[in-house]
């Protein structure tokens, strides 16, 4: 059994119940909903379908909303061939209209700008697109880049107006409709949520989603905004979905400590990182938050492209099968797959792929955790129990650990120790049961309340040989706080054998 989770992309390719099903049985953990794409309607019923499976199936599959957040797009009414050193215009949607992505105006403000700049110079039918931002371009400056589609067409500012830009093709290539666009070194003022976001966000947490995966974080305070908006909505502080802080940024890189603490959960969005800063830094920025969140025991996944030929291959190549096996090596909680399983062809087998390279990577000695790797200093009595019941799982030769968590902390702090033996968890909450299909090396059961320690134990007991877990005789290291109906409080390290 793998104990590296999955995490995939929900898409075309994917969209069916049956398809679902074939994921969920390859092995992944966590659908991700990428809000950038489809529409509430089409967005929900993939919610309801996945809640259907996890019912049928009896097995925990968190839902993930991922808000599209500031992201800028291009607009063209057919799409433009740019040369290397040719000049283009750049404009953006700030002229008034409530629908400002309708074709009809943006041919007029295209002629309009056309005939200004044939008035001021000898650029003879220029060509020109817009960026989806109103008045984006008072931010953006001279010498400042502007790369579409992952950086595949880079244009160069050299020249500013009124009303657009003028820009120099640095590579050629399609500018197409509807593609990203970032513009590194440049304070665009547009915090992490838009309105787009705030309506998805009202969307998602009415379908009871687990996650809420937050695009382009800068800093702390804009997670805790998002949590105070969270439990706004709901009207509750407990129970919430949690949030998936997406690492995307120069800021957040060097806001990274303070963002890793607000947050509930880090993504490791390698693609935009890879455009907004110097690419051949960005492993080792993965591998720094990797170690940075699990000595804070914050789950963390690795993602973009993991196995990207996948989306037209059914093979992958061999550096994408060093890609997910170093994350694997680096003790990430979670790997994902972006375009691989939302509208590759071979969607079900990037999953099975994926789930044979972490599981022989787990089979290895190079996903050992080094010894004194977290630099605990044991001040923390949760820390100092973890601790005890990593090292008596090891001395005892137990099978696995048995933990009780409400809130999941305690799986958590188990969790980071990255322990060789799998990590059963009993809770009585159903939202963390959902949630802790996120962290590694977890499996989780639900439990009722139990009024007594020893009660807690015989049921957990129960339901482990039940499932076919563990059988009689076998030896396990049993953590738990007081009974589930009351709050998380680890306080019990204990070796049990299975009667």
């Amino acid at each position: 059994m793998k104990r590296t989770k999955i995490v995939a992309t929900i898409g075309p390719a994917t969209d069916s119940k049956e398809k679902l099903k074939k994921l969920i049985k390859a092995g992944m953990n966590v659908a991700r909903i990428n809000f950038s794409h489809g529409d509430q309607k089409s967005n929900g019923k993939l919610i309801k379908y996945i809640k259907e499976l996890r019912k049928e199936l009896k097995t925990p599959i968190g839902i993930m909303a991922d808000l599209q957040g500031p992201r800028i797009r291009t607009l063209v009414e057919q799409d433009i061939k740019v040369e290397k050193g040719e000049t283009i215009l750049v404009g953006d949607t700030s002229f008034g209209s409530q629908n400002p992505k309708s074709k009809f105006q943006i041919s007029n403000k295209i002629q309009n700008l056309k005939s200004k700049n044939n008035t001021k110079s000898k650029i003879q039918n220029p060509k020109y697109f817009l960026l989806d931002w109103p008045g984006i371009i008072k931010n953006i400056k001279i010498k400042n880049e502007i790369l579409i589609e992952d950086g595949l067409i880079k244009l160069k500012v050299i020249g500013k107006e009124k009303d657009f830009l003028k820009a120099e093709a640095i590579n050629g290539g399609v500018i197409k409709n509807h593609k990203g666009v970032n513009i590194p070194d440049t304070n665009l003022k547009s915090g992490a949520v838009t309105k787009k976001d705030l309506d998805d966000l009202e969307f998602a947490l009415l379908q009871d989603v687990d996650f809420i995966a937050l695009s382009f974080v800068s800093n702390a305070k804009e997670i805790i905004n998002i949590k105070n908006k969270i439990g706004k909505i709901l009207g509750r502080k407990n129970q919430l979905p949690q949030v998936v802080a997406k690492i995307e940024r120069k800021e957040a890189i060097k806001n990274i400590s303070e963002i890793i603490k607000a947050t509930d959960a880090i993504m490791v969005a390698r693609g935009d990182l890879g455009i907004e800063m110097n690419e051949s830094k960005v492993v080792i920025y993965q591998k720094e938050i990797i170690a940075k969140c699990l000595r804070s025991a914050t789950p963390v996944i690795v993602a973009t492209q993991m196995l990207n030929s996948m989306i037209e291959n059914p093979r992958p190549t061999r550096a994408e099968v060093g890609d997910v096996s170093n994350a694997v090596i680096d003790h990430t909680d979670a790997v994902m797959l972006s375009g691989e399983t939302a509208n590759g062809k071979y969607p079900i087998q990037a999953v099975e792929t994926m789930t044979e390279i972490i599981r022989n990577t787990e089979k290895s000695p190079f996903d050992n955790l080094e010894h004194g790797f977290l630099g605990d200093k044991k001040n923390s009595a949760s820390a100092a129990i973890a601790h005890s019941a990593h090292e008596l799982l090891k001395d005892t030769a137990s099978k696995a650990i048995a933990v009780a968590s409400v809130s999941g902390f305690t799986a958590r702090m188990i969790s980071r120790h990255r322990p060789e033996s799998l990590i059963f968890v009993m809770t009585n909450n159903e939202k963390t049961h959902q949630q802790l299909s996120l962290i590694w090396g977890v499996q989780s059961f639900v439990l009722p309340d139990c009024k007594t320690m020893d009660e807690l134990i015989d049921r957990s007991m129960e339901t482990l040989k039940k499932e076919k877990m563990v059988k009689i005789g076998d030896k396990l290291i049993v953590v738990m706080g007081r009974p589930h109906k009351t709050k998380e409080h680890m306080s019990l390290v204990k070796v049990e054998e299975v009667r």
